[in-house]
Parts: structure tokens; C-alpha cells; sequence
């Protein structure tokens, strides 16, 4: 890599990591918005009845 791979490999093991955090936190995000929905859905079913 013409000497430039002590910055190029930490900078690439930082890109993965932070991706893999947006992954993860999108994923407890939806995960959590889904709860949500199935309470409210649950709450309005039961109003209905």
C-alpha cells in the first residue's frame, strides 16, 4: 500500500465497527417501533370490542 497501510487499515476497521453499529441500533430501533405498534394495535382491538 506504498506505506499508507497503518492509515488505511485502522481507518477500514473504523468504518466496519461504526456500520456495525447503525446495524445494530437500527435493528433495536425497529424491534422496539414493533412493540409499540402491536400494544397501540392491541389497545385499539380492545376498544373496539
Amino acid at each position: 500500500m506504498g506505506g499508507y497501510g497503518m492509515y488505511v487499515w485502522p481507518s477500514f476497521i473504523l468504518a466496519a465497527v461504526a456500520m456495525s453499529f447503525m446495524v445494530i441500533a437500527s435493528l433495536r430501533s425497529l424491534r422496539k417501533a414493533q412493540k409499540t405498534l402491536a400494544e397501540l394495535q392491541a389497545a385499539s382491538y380492545s376498544n373496539e370490542a
